[in-house]
């Protein structure tokens, strides 16, 4: 999508591509382009050696990603005994590097900032042990379990704190998908009682240094709403889908209480009409403004199936009902 754009609008034209901070240079135009003021940033040298597999992408469009897709394996990952995860090539808080946050901190425009998360401690301890061993392990090795949570939420924490120590990141973005359509991808107090209280960590580190908390985490999380809101203390939510919670419903039931972002349904941006589009923007902006904690944009990622246009359209519809047009 960002190449897309960049090639309608030419926004890259004049950067050298052996430049080795290209990326970053055209990150910056895009965000301005398109009317955002901030940058997404991340910790480097923080890997997870994870079993993955690869495949073709099958956009039948010039958005196709020449990368392909990457699929995390379910049945069983690296970490499934005790033995594993002694040997695990664990991140080492001591080697993570803010080299492109440095970079960004001294050449953004002055009324640009950064947001940045490290926080995936759901979705790490699952494809660490694989879904499948996770849901077995939940039973036959549950100290395991609370072993690997601990070590992955302990090492996003010290991610957390490095993050705390620059003051143009005023909002932490915690990526931790915990749900699908129906319910919590686990029990859901498994996840108050394992996962929960790293984010609540994170969250109280966030604040104690004067930012903001703000999760993504995609799926049905209504039972373990009160939990993030009143525990966890999160300061927004992100991921939206019109099949499990529509963003207008959620406003109606959080509104009051943290900020939401994006709500315009993927799916309808993907294969609905521009004019349809459009009254969807409207709606949602009718419905969620008022009130202010409220940031329009996709339901989840601006992935390369949605049409450039629609992706525009939305936008641009924003604008207009702003300016009153």
């Amino acid at each position: 999508m960002k190449q897309a754009v960049c090639d309608r609008f030419g926004l890259d034209a004049d950067l050298d591509r052996d430049d080795p901070r290209f990326i970053e240079k055209r990150e910056i135009r895009i965000q301005r382009h398109l009317g955002y003021d901030a940058v997404r940033v991340k910790i480097e040298n923080f890997d997870w050696p994870l079993v993955e597999t690869n495949v073709p992408d099958t956009v039948a469009d010039s958005q196709v990603r020449a990368a392909g897709r990457d699929w995390m394996e379910e049945h069983r990952g690296p970490i499934a005994s005790w033995q594993d995860f002694e040997s695990y090539p664990w991140p080492d808080p001591t080697q993570f590097r803010t080299d492109t946050i440095e970079w960004y901190d001294r050449n953004l425009p002055d009324d640009m900032c950064m947001y940045g998360g490290a926080h995936s401690i759901f979705e790490i301890t699952s494809w660490a042990m694989g879904f499948e061993t996770l849901c077995y392990a939940l039973y036959e090795q549950p100290d395991l379990v609370d072993a690997v949570f601990a070590r992955v939420g302990a090492i996003f924490h010290e991610g957390i704190k490095l993050l705390c120590q620059f003051d143009r990141i005023p909002v932490l973005f915690a990526g931790d998908d915990m749900g699908f359509r129906s319910g919590t991808m686990i029990q859901p107090q498994v996840l108050i009682e394992k996962c929960l209280p790293w984010h609540r960590k994170n969250a109280q580190a966030a604040h104690e240094h004067g930012k903001l908390y703000v999760l993504h985490s995609c799926g049905n999380l209504s039972a373990i709403m009160p939990a993030l809101i009143e525990d966890v203390k999160i300061d927004g939510r992100h991921s939206f889908e019109d099949v499990i919670e529509p963003v207008t419903e959620a406003k109606r039931k959080y509104g009051d209480r943290i900020a939401l972002l994006g709500g315009i349904d993927v799916d309808l941006l993907a294969r609905k009409s521009e004019a349809e589009i459009r009254r969807r923007v409207r709606e949602v902006l009718e419905v969620c403004h008022p009130g202010g904690g409220y940031c329009l944009g996709t339901g989840n990622t601006a992935c390369n199936y949605i049409p450039v246009d629609h992706f525009l359209a939305m936008l641009d519809e924003g604008r207009r009902w702003s300016a009153g047009i």
